[in-house]
C-alpha cells in the first residue's frame, strides 16, 4: 500500500519530467541555432541540465532518498563518462550508449535521461565543449529514456539478444538521428531532403560502429551489471 501511494505522488514529477524532455529540451535547442547561430552551446547545455535535473531532484526530494541512492545514480555517471573517455582511440567504439541504456532500465526513463545527458555534457569536457554537444545530451539521454520505457514497463521481453538488438537500433536511429541532424544544422542551417539524406548517409559508417559496440557491450555486460545493480536496488530500497 506505501508504494503504491509513493507512485502515485511521483506521477506528476514524472510527467513533468517527460514534459522537459519531449518539449522543452528541442525548443531550447531550436531557439540556441535560430538566435544565437548554436554559438551559445554553454548555455544552451546548462538551460538542457536544469531542465532534466530539477523534476529529477524534487523527485527525490519527496520520497526522501538515502545518500547511496544517490552515490548509486552518480557513479552510474562516472563510469558512463570514464567509459566513453578511456575508449577515446576507438572513434565511435564506446560503452557509453549500452551503460545509459542499463541505467534506464535499472533505475527508470526518467533517471536514464539524466544520466544520458549529464554524461554527454559530462565527458565533452575531455572531448570538447561546443554546439554539438546539446544535442548528443539530448540524443544520449533519449536513448536512457526509451531504455527505461521499453524495458521497465516490459514491452519488450528482458533477454540478451533482444537488449543488444535494442541497443544497437537505438544508436542508429536514436543517437545516430539527433546527432546527424544536428550537424547538419549546425554547418548550413537548413534542411531539405537531399541534405538530410547526405548527412545521414555520411554519418552511417560511424553509426554502425557505435551500434556494434553497444551490441557487442550489451550482449556480453547486461547480464552481470544488471544484475549488480539490481542487488543494489534491494539493498538499499530504490523503487522506481
Amino acid at each position: 500500500m506505501q508504494e503504491t501511494k509513493r507512485k502515485l505522488k511521483r506521477q506528476p514529477l514524472r510527467a513533468a519530467a517527460f514534459v522537459s524532455a519531449l518539449i522543452l529540451i528541442p525548443a531550447t535547442m531550436a531557439a540556441g541555432i535560430i538566435f544565437f547561430d548554436g554559438r551559445k552551446y554553454y548555455i544552451t547545455s546548462l538551460l538542457l541540465i536544469l531542465y532534466i535535473m530539477l523534476p529529477f531532484f524534487l523527485s527525490f526530494e519527496r520520497r526522501k532518498p538515502q545518500p547511496k541512492e544517490l552515490a548509486a545514480a552518480a557513479v552510474m555517471c562516472a563510469v558512463a563518462a570514464g567509459g566513453r573517455i578511456a575508449f577515446f582511440w576507438l572513434p565511435q567504439f564506446k560503452p557509453t550508449a549500452a551503460l545509459i541504456i542499463m541505467a534506464g532500465i535499472s533505475f527508470g526513463p526518467q533517471s536514464g535521461f539524466l544520466l544520458g545527458a549529464v554524461t554527454a555534457f559530462v565527458s565533452n569536457f575531455y572531448f570538447g565543449q561546443g554546439p554539438w554537444t546539446p544535442w548528443q545530451m539530448l540524443a544520449l539521454g533519449l536513448t536512457g529514456l526509451a531504455a527505461g520505457l521499453i524495458f521497465k514497463k516490459s514491452y519488450l521481453p528482458d533477454n540478451p539478444l533482444l537488449l543488444s538488438l535494442f541497443g544497437a537500433a537505438a544508436a542508429i536511429i536514436i543517437y545516430g538521428g539527433i546527432v546527424n541532424l544536428g550537424s547538419l544544422l549546425i554547418s548550413t542551417g537548413t534542411v531539405t531532403v537531399r541534405s538530410l539524406a547526405a548527412s545521414y548517409l555520411a554519418g552511417l559508417p560511424m553509426d554502425a560502429v557505435h551500434a556494434a559496440s553497444t551490441f557487442i557491450f550489451l550482449f556480453f555486460a547486461a547480464g552481470p551489471i544488471l544484475k549488480i545493480l539490481k542487488r543494489i536496488k534491494a539493498k538499499y530500497g530504490i523503487y522506481v
